[in-house]
């Protein structure tokens, strides 16, 4: 491999912000998930995490300074995500503040300090898959009761939860309650659209973490391991496995930092953002596909084990990509886009003019 190939693909592998943002911040927010994985390994859990998250401000980050947060927004809760995952580091971080707490500041309802976490029942007052909701204080509901879209903010110990945990470990529980016993507050059906698309940008924006970690490691891997006297970096195949890696990763980012500068300019209410939550999960989907594989045959053997880290990036990548929203499922919403567009609409639609 040449030296400028070499140096293209260790700069790939550098963890990258998805927009701009502080770098004081974006050091910050690196330093503490290093330093909390590092904690983890001496048994350090959630709990010490969130102490100090909240510390400093970033439990509640995008949250209204009325409200109790840090009035900060999506870029920077981005970032966080982003350090978060490429440090292998888990908390309820984004269910908290991006959709519990952005639910009940919308709903005009009352924020303490509780964990929360956050869920849309279905007609049977039951959701599966919920994102730690055995170990939040509470958990924001939305439920339809027929007339209107209600939510409320519900201790935990007033709900039935079974834990459970998705393909990474992550805590996914199943929660059930009779609606009927609670006391709702009405909001627009946009509210729980944009909650949707919240939730799938969220994911998609921990898998370009993940992916930005796995990009390194399987650099760092190829250039240090020896193989029949050279250095896999030397070995054409494996130069196209990484090269595929940083190629699919930067995809998914691009079409991530999409959707998020344009909800961003938005504020959220851009007729297009449902296409392009589609496109950027389709992409991302599919770029965790590429990624894991590459990566764990870069990897060999090693990559397999439990001392070795990169399961710690490629389970979750899995897992993420799969929660709110399967790749089949947006890969057919991206269809149906396509699709209603038509012949004439369709070079507008992906080019975003009218």
């Amino acid at each position: 491999m040449r030296e400028e190939e070499t140096a293209l693909m260790s700069a790939c592998a550098k963890k990258r912000v998805l927009m701009t943002v502080d770098p004081d911040l974006a050091d910050m927010m690196s330093a503490v998930c290093a330093a909390h994985r590092e904690a983890h390994e001496r048994g350090a859990g959630v709990d010490e995490l969130w102490a100090q998250l909240t510390e400093l401000g970033l439990v509640r980050l995008t949250g209204s300074e009325e409200s109790g947060g840090s009035g900060a927004g999506w870029v920077e809760a981005a970032e966080l995500l982003c350090a978060a995952a490429f440090h292998g580091v888990s908390a309820p971080v984004a269910e908290h503040d991006l959709l519990a707490c952005w639910l009940l500041e919308t709903a005009g309802l009352p924020i303490d300090a509780s964990r929360r976490t956050a869920c849309l029942l279905d007609a049977a007052g039951a959701a599966r898959g919920v994102p730690w909701a055995a170990t939040s204080e509470r958990v924001v509901v939305i439920w339809h009761d027929g007339a209107a879209h209600q939510i409320a903010d519900v201790q935990s110990s007033a709900l039935s939860v079974t834990p459970g945990r998705n393909t990474a470990g992550e805590p996914r529980d199943a929660v059930a309650v009779d609606v009927a016993t609670l006391t709702g507050t009405p909001v627009p059906d946009a509210v729980v659209v944009q909650c949707r698309l919240r939730a799938a940008l969220i994911r998609a924006i921990q898998v370009c973490g993940a992916l930005d970690r796995i990009l390194e490691l399987s650099v760092a891997h190829a250039g240090e391991r020896i193989q029949f006297g050279r250095p896999l970096a030397k070995f054409q195949a494996v130069q196209h496995l990484v090269a595929d890696i940083a190629a699919e990763a930067a995809l998914a980012r691009a079409a991530t930092e999409g959707v998020l500068a344009e909800a961003v300019r938005t504020d959220w209410t851009s007729e297009s953002l449902d296409f392009l939550v589609a496109v950027a999960r389709s992409c991302v989907g599919h770029a965790a596909s590429v990624g894991v594989r590459n990566a764990h045959q870069v990897h060999g053997a090693i990559g397999t084990t439990r001392e070795h880290r990169l399961h710690e990036f490629t389970l979750p990548a899995l897992a993420w990509r799969s929660e709110y929203g399967s790749v089949q499922y947006w890969d057919d919403k991206l269809t149906d886009h396509a699709t209603a567009a038509g012949v004439d609409g369709l070079w507008p639609l992906v080019t975003g003019t009218s």
